[in-house]
This record gives structure tokens, sequence and C-alpha cells, in this order.
């Protein structure tokens, strides 16, 4: 049998690894890892968390802890001895030559193709020899091991996809190519976003086995203690290795002995209806989230030293696998109301076992083992959950009153005439969002693949070839190239040379961007606008949400405008945000102009290939600083020339009407549409009609 203690994938002797054993302040997140690696059937771990918070560091040292495994020398799957049936390497026999190699973390990076991920066509062989035969993709090289995806949040959804239904069945089954090929593709999906940069479809949550929400710990000494073990890692890192090998070591046998014993624990019909019962209570869709509860809980079993399962597993499978399945909708935030779980589960008559020591520890300082302790016991409901929504809670910001500053009355000009004294910066509620009409941009673009608009991307419908380096082969072009090329002659066989090579052109859709810059001035008027604009705002993102877009919001107000939401496809950032926008004061229109033309110009720089639609709402008027308008419309001038595509909604009302907006809207070069009455369809439907190029009456509906 081959040593493998020396193979360069075996994580634990690496020093560049920081310790599993070692992280402290995050509890929920080890055990979820460690109840995965018991039983890979659970279903895998999404961390959601703000920046900073050990989410890689924790999943890349959960690897060093994985048992050893036994595998077939020379399988390219990774296969066990004496279970290789339906391998393509196949099949083995019962006395082929093995070795062992370390778990494996396969890394998967944002960028990765479908076939890098699946396999494809081995174009080498195909080309060279003019042999079919298979390459395999990272599925095949995470077989039996740890599949990471960082930001998944990030990734395409039809990539999301395929690894997922590849969690769920354990196998890998490839169409495409020429090639027909299915291996085992058994690993356990572990996937990290950060929610401030955009969300996950639902059905996508749905089929992550657990969820942890983590957050850094507010606790001073907790804090040090984080950093003090980074520093000392940093110094020395084989030194700091060497301080957790036993500990290390301890986990590693620990898993190991759950492993094994995780097929003899019982889960009684009573243990299993009070499952159900929580699942039901907690209204979560499918079945599902009762499966994986189920699973977890006996995981937990196991690790815990049990052989049936009690309520304390129970409960600590629920905190993990049910708060990402009881949001309705996306405008929820995730979370379990525990106390509601504890009435449900009751008291657990047997109690549970006590749990071995697993490292020193004195109460005080944390000590190298006293990471060990959290993942052996019932999880506490007040570590990382608490946290997390104590990181997502934001100052409440009280608005300032105004100075007593005039604004023009409707329908009159801000040369003169009766004014109004508005009373202090007042706060809008929104109503509730609906389902909002389709936006689409003209032409075809080259964005990320969305749900929007028609672009070139990736992934959709075949519509041509290219001589590009990268993409899915287009091998009926390739055919017609190396064909073209006349140098085979009657009856002999067709040459096919790498530069014949072709790649598919797909056409799909893009995600966009669209930017809403409104007057939040403190007439009537503007108070009705705000609640009709917020609400948009919020239908807007539901639906950015559903397609992958973005959505900004600028405002404009007193003396300045503010970006008060940055362009997001976060829902549960921008329903914060907007909670408490106040209104109120003069109208610099021009800043807020210039305001969105930066936004948009950053973003351009961000992302050349997003496009974005201006929604500018308002009704012309501009009452901040000298020559307000004229500056406005040297702003809106330069909106024009850098080709920004727009929209002006006039809010102007009264039998009296200046214009205003249909000026700017000639500056701007964008579709001038007067409204009688603002609300939130008359955005939405107004961009959509902008953008579809349709012919408009003089409202929107």
């Amino acid at each position: 049998m081959r040593d493998g203690s020396n193979d360069p994938d075996h994580t634990g002797s690496r020093p560049g690894i920081f310790p599993f054993s070692a992280v402290v302040g995050s509890d929920d997140l080890a055990l979820a890892l460690v109840l995965t690696a018991v039983s890979p059937e659970v279903g895998g771990v999404l961390v959601r968390g703000e920046k900073g918070t050990a989410k890689s560091t924790m999943v890349r040292g959960l690897a060093a802890v994985l048992p050893r495994q036994a595998v077939v020398s020379g399988c390219r799957f990774g296969c066990a001895p004496g279970d290789g049936a339906g391998c393509p390497d196949g099949p083995h026999d019962v006395g082929a030559e093995a070795g062992t190699r370390a778990a494996r973390l396969v890394e998967l990076p944002i960028g990765a193709t479908e076939d890098r991920v699946v396999g494809s066509l081995d174009l080498e062989r195909a080309l060279g020899r003019g042999e079919t035969a298979y390459q395999p993709g990272l599925l095949a090289a995470a077989n039996r091991g740890i599949l990471y995806v960082d930001e998944v949040n990030l990734l395409h959804d039809h990539l999301v996809d395929l690894l997922l239904d590849a969690a769920a069945m354990g196998r890998n089954t490839v169409e495409r190519d020429g090639v027909s090929v299915s291996h085992a593709a058994r690993i356990v999906l572990v996937g990290t976003m950060n929610p401030e940069e955009g969300e996950l479809r639902p059905q996508l949550l749905d089929r992550f086995g657990l969820t942890v929400e983590v957050a850094a710990p507010r606790e001073p000494a907790l804090r040090a203690e984080v950093v003090r073990r980074r520093l000392a890692f940093d110094a020395s890192p084989g030194a700091f290795v060497a301080r957790f090998e036993d500990d290390q070591q301890a986990l590693r046998g620990r898993i190991a002995d759950a492993r094994s014993r995780v097929g003899a624990v019982t889960l009684t019909d009573e243990v299993l209806t009070k499952i159900a019962t929580v699942c039901a209570a907690f209204e979560v869709d499918g079945l599902r989230a009762d499966i994986v509860t189920a699973r977890a809980a006996v995981a937990h079993a196991a690790w815990s030293g049990r052989t049936t399962v009690t309520v304390a597993d129970v409960r600590a499978a629920a905190r993990l696998a049910l708060p990402h399945r009881r949001r309705r909708n996306p405008f929820d935030s995730p979370g379990l109301d525990e106390d509601l779980l504890d009435q449900l589960l009751g008291d657990d008559a047997p109690g549970p076992e006590p749990e071995p020591d697993p490292g020193p520890g004195d109460g005080g300082e944390p000590e190298p083992g006293d990471h060990d302790d959290a993942l052996g016991g019932e999880a506490q409901p007040s570590t990382s959950s608490e946290r997390a929504h104590a990181g997502d809670r934001e100052p409440d910001r009280q608005p300032e009153p105004q100075r007593s500053e005039l604004e023009p009355g409707p329908g009159e000009s801000s040369a003169g005439g009766k004014r109004e004294v508005p009373t202090a910066s007042a706060v809008s509620a929104a109503e509730e969002p609906y389902r909002a009409q389709l936006l689409r941009a003209k032409g075809i673009g080259h964005g990320d693949p969305g749900r929007r608009s028609a672009a070139l991307t990736s992934t959709g419908r075949r519509v041509g070839s290219t001589s590009a380096t990268t993409g899915p082969v287009h091998l009926p072009a390739t055919i017609r190239a190396a064909a073209a090329r006349g140098e085979a002659g009657t009856g002999a066989r067709l040459r096919v040379l790498p530069r014949d090579l072709r790649r598919s052109v797909l056409q799909g859709r893009e995600s966009n961007l669209v930017l809403l810059c409104v007057d939040a001035s403190g007439s009537m008027a503007a108070r009705r606008r705000m609640e009709a604009v917020k609400s948009a705002v919020l239908s807007l993102l539901l639906d950015a949400y559903q397609r992958r877009d973005k959505v900004g919001l600028v405002t404009f107000r007193g003396s300045g405008a503010e970006l008060t939401l940055p362009p997001t496809g976060s829902v549960d950032i921008a329903a914060r945000r907007l909670r408490d926008l106040p209104h109120g004061g003069r109208t610099p229109l021009a800043e807020g102009l210039v305001t969105a033309y930066d936004t948009l110009r950053v973003e351009r720089l961000r992302d050349p290939n997003r496009r974005a639609l201006l929604v500018v709402v308002t009704d012309g008027r501009a009452t901040s600083g000298t020559d307000a308008l004229g500056r406005a419309a040297r702003v809106a001038t330069q909106l024009r020339h850098e080709r920004v595509e727009s929209v002006v909604l006039d809010c102007e009302s009264g039998r009296f009407r200046m214009g205003l907006a249909a000026r700017l809207a000639e500056h701007l070069g964008a579709e001038h549409l007067p409204v009688g009455e603002l609300a939130a369809a008359a955005i939405v439907g107004a961009a959509r009609a902008t953008v579809d190029g349709r012919p408009t009456t003089g409202r929107a509906a």
C-alpha cells in the first residue's frame, strides 16, 4: 500500500493552513462543518456573513482534520477499493493496488466554466488521435472530498444548479460534445457569501443542507484572542500549527469515530414526529427541511457519542437547517425564533450524556482546546445567531430639522411669488412591494449572465461560432473549418488541426443596473412621491433579486444629494436603507444629477459591460444655489454626451405648469413622460416603455 504522508494534498502537514481547532468565536459554523463532515448526506453548508469573519479560514482548515482515505491507484475519480461500480476508469478488481491520500479540498473559482466543472471532451486526444475521450472536471477531483465555493452568490446560477444536483445525487452525468459519461461525485459542498453583495435564489438556498450566519464577535476579550492567534500564526506558521497538533489529532479521531457510529444511531418515531412538528410550525416549504433536520440530528448524536437521537440533537439540527427555509419572501430576514423552538421541543426527558473533555481550559482566557468544547455539546443559541442580528443592525438615523428654507409651491417659480415654509424633514413609509414590470435594455449587450436583457453570454442558445480561445467547442464549425483547408483527398481521413478549432457564440440574458434619481424635497407632493418611490424601489429590488440585477437610488434634498442606496442586488440591505429615508428642504437638482453621473461612472469602471438606465423623478425645478437651473442643464447635457440611457418622469402638478422637466429631458436626450399622479407603477411602466422603444402617451400607467 502506498504511503500518502507526503502527498501534496495532505493538508494536515502544510503549515500554511490555519488549524481548524485554533479558530475561536465561530461555534455554530464549526458545528455545521463537522456535522456535514460526519454525514455528507446532510447536504453541505452555506455560510453567510460579513467580511473578515474567518469563513474561508475555517473551511480550508476542515480538510486537514478529515480522516485519510483509501483510494485505487491510478483512478482519476478517487474511488475506494471495492467501490468502483460505474466508474469510467473501472471496474476495479477487489485486489487492485490501493494507496491513501488526504481528504481533498477543491476550490471552485467564480470564473469557472461549465466544462471545467463537469468535465468535457479531451481536445488533445480528439484532435491529435481522433479519439472521443472524457477529461474529468472539478467534480471528479472533489469526489469523496470538499468542494468549496467562495462568494457562491456571485457564481452563475446554472453552475450552482449543477453543483447542487451533483451533491444531492452523488453522481455527475455529462452529455455533451459527443461525450456520455457518469461518475461518482460524493462531495461535501460548502459555500460562503457576503449578503451585502447579493442574495441566492430561494430555490438555491433550500438546496443547501445547513446554513450559518456569522459575524465578528463583539466581546473585546474574544476579539483580542482572535487577533493574538492570527499574529502568532503569521509570525511562525510551523510553530503555531505544532502547538495545536494534539487538538487536531483528537478532532480528526473524533470525526472518524462519529462516521463509523452514524449508521448505528437510532431515530425513534417519537423524535421523528417532533422534527415534523417543528418544521410544520415554522411553515417551511416542502419536506427537504424535515429530511435534512433528521439527518443532521443523527449526525449530531453520533458526534456527541450517543446511539439514540435526543431532543438536544434535534434542537441543534433545527437551528442550522431551518433559518434559511422559513423566509417567505426576499424581504424577510433569515433567522429562527428559538423561544418557539424550545416550546415545540419541550424538555428532553433522558437528558444528554456528558461530553468528553476535548482539551484544557480553566474558564478564563480561551485555551487551545476550548474551541473543541463548543463542537462537542449542544449548540448554544447565543453565539453566532445573535451576533449576526447585532451585526446587521444599523444605528438609527435621526433626520435633523431643516432650516426655514423657502421652497416654491406647486406651479410657481423660484424667482418670486407665494412661497411656503416647509416643516422639519419627515420620513414616509413605503407601500407593499408588488411584482414589477420587466425592464429590458435595447439591443444585445455583453454583460454578466442574468435574466433580463438580451446579451452574448457564456450560457444560452448557440447563434454562431468564433475563433476565440475559450468557450464551449462548436463541433460543426470546427469540422467545416478543417474541411475548408482542402488538404484531404478523396477517401482520405479529415485532419483537424488546432487552428481549426471554433468556439460557440451563445446568446442568453444579462443583468442590468437601474439607477433612480429622485427629488426628495419637502412639499406635500414630495411626500406622496416618496411613498410611491420607496414602493417602486422595493419592487424593483424584488424583481432584481429574481433576475440577478442591480438597483440603486440617489436622492436630492436641502442643499445636496446622497447615494442613498449604492447599486446592489441585496434586498435585505436595501430594505434597511430605505426604511428611514427622510425628505424635506429645497431642490438641488444639479447635485442630484452629478451624484447620479458619478455613480454611473464608477459602476462603468467596475463593470464596463453592465448596461444602465437612469430614471430621474422630478418636476424640473431647481431651488438650491445660484443659477440652479443652468447648472442642472449643463450636467444633463454632459450625461447626454456620455450616452446615458435615461427617462424623466415629470411630477409637476397644478393648472399652470412651467414645463421645466420637459426642458430637462431635452438636455438629457431622454424620454419625457408627464404624469398626473406619481405611482410606483408609473415609474416601472415608463422605464420599460423607454427601453423597449414603445410609443408612450402623456401618462404612464
